[in-house]
């Protein structure tokens, strides 16, 4: 219990946020030493479990979405249920940077930021844990497996998460998160009205075509020469088939083919993304697609095949009016100067997911420091933050759940 009456809630849990710091920090440093991979967060997942045990918590859920947590603090007085979503897993990147806390498990990292966004989690979980006499109704914790896209052949995510039933029994009425970056000094916030981060697709491309000898080419079907023109005319899509005006992104990441250098390709693969702001444009560009590789192969007596990975996200799109309250609210916890507008980006985010059942508000929070050289991008092997971000994490995950319940 927090002994800090007499001052304003805002007071309140800045003061005992400052006091959480150094256990933030410590949390994030073990999660960071122990990365795991989507769907793998077995020692992730008990940890977490263990941790809101501990705090008393009247419910908590393991196994969901194979290792995820749903976990309910339920307040002192009768009210309704928000929730806060944290993601969990790691991604197959090598660590380069020597820190302390430096990745254990080889191949490994957090360089998207999950390990920060746990240990937000958990510092407002322990947080309303100290402040559940006065709270009106329940907060809902989900820690999330697999954001950044399950294996292949395995379900996994938000949307696994809610096939499972995250967001049932009860039904929270509001969902909030964040995601950590190095666009801006840390103990600052972004936020968008509208899109905040793109839909993504991943697709793979297969063109088949008929090997032969390389010294009679025309008793085959190349599938390089025809791979090839299918990746110029995919990339017509955007500048000649899309308005200008509307942001879309469409790369061809990989291609494969050919097994010889004296052999014409009886076969090529290419993997690849789409990102855009619109569900209408998203919609039309995988027609495109679809029209631009039936006519490419069709002109060489070629085939082709088309598949949509599990790697697909809507758009996380922040409705205007939770916007603008969700802004407001975290002005008053931080400070007006340390919550500012910013523009949507082309990464994905499966917590778009949870925005279709309920509504829900999505922000960066910011552990830039340029003059500690803390400025390399989420998914690189340099990605690191400066962890006074995650004090402000807190205040203004707590300052939204306590507030929306009084909504």
């Amino acid at each position: 219990m927090w002994s800090l009456a007499g001052q304003t809630r805002e007071e309140r849990i800045a003061m005992a946020a400052a006091a959480l710091k150094g256990k933030l920090i410590e949390t994030r440093r073990d999660f960071h030493m122990h990365p795991e991979l989507s769907n793998r967060e077995e020692r992730t997942g008990r940890a977490i479990a263990e941790k809101l045990r501990a705090l008393k918590f009247d419910e908590v859920k393991t196994g969901i979405a194979r290792h995820g947590v749903v976990a309910l603090l339920k307040g002192a007085k009768p009210g309704p249920v928000v929730a806060w979503r944290a993601d969990m897993d790691a991604l197959p990147v090598e660590e380069t940077i020597e820190v302390p806390y430096k990745s254990r498990n080889k191949g490994v990292k957090h360089a998207c930021g999950h390990d920060v966004h746990m240990a937000v989690g958990l510092g407002i979980a322990e947080l309303l844990a100290g402040m559940r006499a006065e709270m009106a109704g329940g907060v809902k914790f989900l820690f999330q497996p697999a954001e950044e896209g399950p294996p292949e052949v395995e379900e996994g995510g938000a949307p696994l998460m809610i096939k499972e039933g995250a967001l049932d029994n009860p039904r929270p009425k509001v969902i909030f998160g964040l995601h950590v970056g190095t666009a801006g000094p840390a103990g600052t916030v972004g936020y968008s009205i509208g899109p905040a981060l793109a839909s993504a697709d991943e697709f793979t491309i297969v063109i088949r075509g008929k090997r032969s000898h390389a010294a009679w080419p025309h008793q085959g079907i190349d599938a390089v020469t025809v791979g090839s023109e299918c990746v110029l005319g995919l990339q017509s899509i955007r500048s000649r088939q899309i308005d200008p005006m509307q942001p879309m992104v469409l790369t061809i990441g990989t291609i494969h083919g050919g097994n010889r250098h004296n052999i014409v390709a009886e076969s090529v693969e290419m993997r690849g993304t789409i990102r855009t702001f619109s569900e209408g444009v998203r919609e039309g560009v995988r027609t495109m697609m679809r029209q631009t590789l039936e006519g490419c192969t069709a002109a060489h007596g070629a085939k082709y095949e088309l598949r949509w990975g599990s790697f697909s996200y809507p758009v996380t799109a922040n409705e205007a009016g939770l916007a603008q309250w969700s802004a407001a609210v975290m002005k008053r916890a931080i400070g007006e100067a340390n919550v500012v507008s910013t523009p949507a980006v082309m990464g994905g985010e499966d917590f778009s997911y949870y925005q279709k059942e309920i509504p829900g508000f999505f922000y960066w929070l910011f552990g830039g420091n340029m003059a500690r050289g803390l400025t390399a991008g989420n998914h690189t092997a340099e990605f690191d933050i400066d962890e006074d971000a995650l004090v402000a994490g807190v205040k203004t995950g707590a300052a939204l759940l306590l507030e929306a319940l009084g909504k």
